[in-house]
């Protein structure tokens, strides 16, 4: 009867339930087949979160295994910023977090007004700080728990060791080069959240991270830290522009203190500017001036041009090579081949030059590895200049044989120095002693190598008593140690600035081993433009002396110690 009063109303509500009916089937098949995959994905970025699991960074070492670099656990702060701006006042938190970081308002409003399930507020923050945010108890903060990089030691071979990044990657120094070995895998995990993103556990997937193998150095820390005071004194008193210090056991070529000025704080590398940053000892090339005559003493010593107490005229301080005259920095008469050396004669030194002859000269240069790299296992070594006797002038047998002419590295000058000091051997120099894993097996070890015997022992031992000759009554007397026999070899050379010698600036160079009989140490100092004084005897010479002495009494207490130690009770 209805259905008969009013068929058009029944047609009307018919077709419009079905039209609906038939739309929310089609929108269900729609979101079946079409829309699946992204409510998935959805669903699962609402209560799955994948999170990387840092692994530990390495630790960098010195050779008694006191930690140079080292990663501690911190935390760092994060927020859900959906569910905060549901469940929080956004002003009131802003408000308390910026108050807690001392920083303005915008950065911290600006992270928590993005529309994501997960922020970073701040990465790996003090402790104070992870503690007052925890003890607000904000709804939608979290924290996790990652590492930080530390330097104890802050400034102390800050050139060799290098920092590493927010997120642990090596980005100077050791930290970069052997960050394929302290860096470590990440692991992978994923958890499971609530309705509210409250985490609950662990799910799937998880991946444990692997941690990060040690570096252990031949560095010394406590004669890094005496080498460092002594150069930064001298430093700061003859206000130079630059310094750069090395020691190392001539017999293995291990590098025990590896300084330069200026430098830098690792704990605020950003604050570094890319001069304090330059490691000196390896890229800087300069004139080494007469410390390079320990190269001619041994080429005329081996190859038999001349004796220790041959007489040799050095003009009164006035002696023509070429179109050039050539000055003392006093004015010398005759003396033997050992006061030559001992005074630093420039025109004695390149009389026996002449002698030798060019070829002869450069050869020996060559063999004491000038003009080429020593092989450190340091990126970014310089090879200096060591010009081929093609390329000499007719006034380069009065220049290369005093040290003009050829350029340097500090590590060069330190090679060439222990190999006199290593009976003629020359030793490739290292800082990395080995690798190891967090069970102690050791993955990479570097072994002292010969790279070749320069002069032979019996002239070698020639080429030490005058170099101890410089010490005790020459140049080099303020390097002396008291009942300590040393040797080594004072350059004082003029800076070159716009293409002529200048007279009032100059670099200031000692090289120098102890004890002369039995070498333990060897020792080079390098000063930049110092001033007022210059001279390598009053500026350089101390600072050996003092760091030499310094090392050799701590390392005999440390014998004495271990001696003790071995002992039977």
């Amino acid at each position: 009867m209805f259905l008969r009063k009013y068929p058009l109303r029944f047609a009307v509500v018919f077709i419009f339930l079905f039209a609906g009916f038939a739309y929310s089937v089609a929108f269900l098949i729609f979101i079946q087949i079409f829309r699946s995959d992204f409510l998935k994905n959805l669903e699962l970025r609402q209560h799955e979160h994948s999170i990387v699991l840092e692994p530990r960074r390495g630790t960098i070492y010195d050779r008694n295994m006191r930690a140079l670099a080292i990663n501690l656990p911190v935390y760092s702060i994060c927020a859900n910023a959906r569910a905060m701006r549901q469940e929080h006042d956004e002003d009131e938190v802003v408000e308390k977090l910026s108050g807690i970081f001392k920083m303005d308002p915008k950065p911290v409003r600006d992270k928590l007004n993005k529309d994501k399930y997960f922020v970073w507020i701040a990465r790996k923050v003090p402790q104070e700080i992870y503690l007052a945010i925890k003890g607000l108890k904000l709804p939608g903060i979290g924290f996790i728990k990652e590492s930080k990089r530390f330097y104890p030691n802050q400034t102390l071979a800050s050139h060799l060791i290098g920092f590493a990044g927010l997120d642990n990657n090596g980005l100077d120094g050791l930290e970069r080069d052997y960050d394929k070995y302290l860096r470590g895998q990440p692991g992978h995990a994923t958890i499971l959240r609530d309705a509210r993103s409250r985490e609950l556990m662990f799910d799937k997937g998880y991946i444990a991270p692997l941690d990060g193998f040690d570096v252990v150095l031949t560095i010394d820390e406590t004669i890094q830290f005496i080498a460092e005071r002594a150069l930064d004194r001298m430093y700061k008193k003859y206000n130079c522009k630059g310094a750069s210090i090395i020691v190392m056991d001539p017999r293995t070529g291990e590098i025990l203190a590896f300084a330069n000025r200026p430098t830098y704080n690792l704990e605020e590398a950003s604050k570094s500017t890319p001069e304090s940053r330059t490691d000196r000892a390896i890229v800087f090339t300069y004139e080494p001036g007469s410390v390079f005559k320990i190269v001619t003493t041994s080429a005329a010593l081996q190859e038999g041009v001349v004796k220790e107490n041959d007489l040799i005229n050095c003009e009164h301080g006035a002696y023509r090579v070429a179109n050039h005259i050539l000055h003392d920095h006093e004015p010398l008469g005759t003396i033997t081949f050992k006061q030559v050396i001992e005074q630093s004669s420039n025109i004695g030194t390149t009389k026996v030059a002449q002698r030798l002859g060019p070829q002869r000269v450069y050869n020996y240069a060559h063999r004491f590895r000038f003009g080429m790299k020593t092989g450190i296992d340091l990126p970014g070594e310089a090879e200096g200049i060591l010009k081929p006797v093609r390329r000499w002038s007719k006034t380069s047998i009065g220049a290369v044989p005093i040290g003009q002419e050829v350029t340097v590295t500090p590590i060069q000058l330190m090679g060439a120095i222990s190999a006199i000091a290593n009976d003629g051997i020359y030793m490739r120099p290292f800082v990395v002693k080995y690798v190891r894993d967090s069970q102690g097996q050791v993955i990479y070890q570097h072994n002292p190598q010969i790279l070749d015997r320069v002069i032979s022992k019996a002239t070698d031992l020639r080429v030490k008593a005058i170099l101890k000759g410089v010490v005790d009554e020459g140049t080099g007397t303020k390097a002396a140690i008291p009942g300590v026999p040393v040797a080594g070899k004072t350059g004082t050379a003029q800076k070159v600035i716009s293409g002529s010698y200048s007279h009032s600036h100059f670099y200031a160079t000692f090289a120098g081993f102890a004890p002369v009989d039995n070498p333990r140490l060897a020792c080079v100092v390098v000063f930049d433009d110092p001033h007022p004084a210059y001279y390598a005897a009053t500026v350089a010479a101390p600072v050996f002396a003092e760091v030499v002495g310094d090392s050799l009494k701590y390392l005999n207490t440390q014998r004495a110690f271990s001696t003790d130690d071995d002992a039977p009770g």
